[in-house]
């Protein structure tokens, strides 16, 4: 089923939080020194911002978005990639954040599969120097998606 516009809207101006002291706030369509310097500090070059939350954008329980990401937490893990918890943010406050995870070393391939295993519509793929770019995953045309 295909992405509506307005969700691709939301998308597109979530910030993606990635916990830690100070959070790092990613946004589609805009470079990051901070995401750029944690990649370094990895010894990566890519990365992906990924939930397990609310399966094909419809709301979930709490309990049950907490439990799939603790899922995809440590099946990465597990991969052996360097993960990072976090939460995607409505900057305007109309929906709750959604618990999110930062895959730090997957390919992008990799990252569309992940999400797509967790019935996403959308992943953000970042590389480093390059600024973050939402990924609609329902092979709707115009798959890739930036900030205009």
């Amino acid at each position: 089923m295909p992405v509506g516009p307005d969700l691709v809207v939301a998308y597109l101006s979530a910030d993606y939080v990635v916990f830690g002291e100070p959070d790092l706030v990613l946004h589609i369509g805009e470079p990051s020194e901070e995401l750029d310097a944690l990649l370094a500090a990895e010894g990566a070059e890519t990365a992906a911002y990924v939930t397990a939350a609310n399966p094909h954008g419809r709301p979930a329980g709490r309990t049950e978005n907490v439990l799939a990401t603790t899922a995809l937490l440590e099946a990465q893990r597990e991969a052996g990639y360097a993960c990072f918890a976090g939460e995607g943010r409505d900057p305007q406050g109309e929906w709750p954040a959604e618990p999110s995870v930062l895959v730090v070393g997957i390919s992008r391939a990799e990252a569309e599969v992940l999400g797509r295993s967790y019935e996403q519509n959308a992943i953000v793929f970042v590389e480093r120097s390059r600024a973050p770019e939402l990924v609609l995953l329902d092979g709707a045309p115009g798959a890739t998606q930036t900030a205009p």
